[in-house]
């Protein structure tokens, strides 16, 4: 069974991970715990990295789920515009619930909703000139925030772990 130091070179530091897997390796020395190093480490950097992301959207009246829409409209390009189901399907969340958010931002002013020209029952939503400037004065805070949260790998080390990510997104199974 794979230990500890299969996962860490010489003169790593040992992290809260390592103790619960140590604790499970004690404990029930039958399960190959080994998956956790991964797991484990990945949804704690989910919550960490949740949490500091989330920080920069606030200092712009912005949740997550706005900053979602905001930013999916502007990097579709002009004319900023989409379907509802364009946008559900970009952000990966219920109609409903971009409905939600787009109510939230229009009454702010921040996007607009118009009649589709080739139907009438379809609807458009679209980043008014308020919503453009926003998003792109939050967008720069969001990109410098990940940069510093990066900082502390190397420009080898981001691209291996983007490979190793990418990799691990592709081969999860489906449900």
């Amino acid at each position: 069974m794979p230990q500890p130091a299969d996962f860490a070179s010489a003169g790593d530091a040992v992290d809260p991970v390592d103790a619960v897997v140590g604790q499970w390796r004690r404990e029930r020395p039958d399960l190959d715990s080994s998956p956790m190093h991964v797991v484990g480490r990945i949804s704690r950097l989910h919550w960490a990295l949740e949490e500091r992301l989330v920080r920069v959207f606030e200092r712009y009246g912005l949740g997550r789920g706005e900053f979602d829409v905001l930013a999916t409209l502007r990097r579709s390009g002009t004319p900023y515009e989409l379907t509802p189901g364009e946008l559900s399907g970009s952000t990966m969340v219920t109609s409903g619930a971009v409905t939600k958010r787009v109510d939230r931002l229009e009454r702010a002013g921040l996007v607009a909703r118009r009649t589709a020209e080739d139907d009438g029952r379809g609807r458009l939503i679209r980043l008014t000139d308020a919503g453009l400037a926003l998003i792109d004065d939050v967008m720069e805070a969001h990109v410098r925030n990940e940069a510093e949260l990066l900082a502390g790998l190397t420009e080898d080390e981001r691209a291996a772990l983007t490979g190793l990510l990418r990799k691990l997104g592709l081969t999860l199974p489906q449900d």
